[in-house]
């Protein structure tokens, strides 16, 4: 799907990708990390390397289905190969009801962008976004409006660390 999309956007990048006989390489690629909130759902992508995560940006679409998607939207206009949404687990590693949620919009992305999604433990994420934020005295309103992308970049950051070290 992805190469399919790349190409009716950008055009073929090769005689080969012209005729079909040359695929996308999706060892290095653009991922979007995603920390999903009911009010605001933070984003952030990775450099097409698949080593650095960055803050984009902080949606407020209204719903779980207008959410979803705005972020398959997000993901398949930066060309991202693969979509890390954070769950939220309960210190003791069980699932609450928050997991839930994450793991029903998760479903919705898929569908919504043919994307690949994986979801990854987003213990502290939010805690470490607002440690951050103080630590650069970001306060009040601003820090409101970027905490979430802080977090979904933590999100990914570790989901790419992860990768670097398993070498998948």
């Amino acid at each position: 799907i992805l190469d399919s999309l790349f190409t009716a956007r950008w055009g073929a990048c090769n005689e080969n990708q012209a005729k079909g006989t040359d695929k996308m390489d999706l060892k290095h690629g653009k991922y979007l990390g995603v920390d999903y909130g009911d009010k605001r759902t933070g984003l952030a992508e990775s450099d097409i390397a698949g080593q650095l995560a960055s803050g984009i940006t902080t949606v407020r679409c209204g719903g779980m289905r207008n959410t979803a998607v705005r972020v398959a939207r997000e993901a398949i206009e930066r060309g991202c190969k693969k979509i890390i949404v954070g769950l939220p687990r309960n210190m003791d590693g069980s699932e609450g009801e928050r997991a839930q949620t994450c793991r029903e919009i998760a479903g919705l992305i898929g569908e919504q962008s043919g994307v690949e999604v994986v979801l990854r433990d987003e213990r502290n994420t939010t805690v470490s976004a607002y440690t951050a934020l103080n630590a650069g005295d970001v306060r009040g309103k601003k820090r409101k409006n970027v905490v979430d992308a802080v977090a979904a970049t933590i999100i990914l950051q570790d989901y790419l660390d992860y990768l670097k070290n398993t070498n998948e």
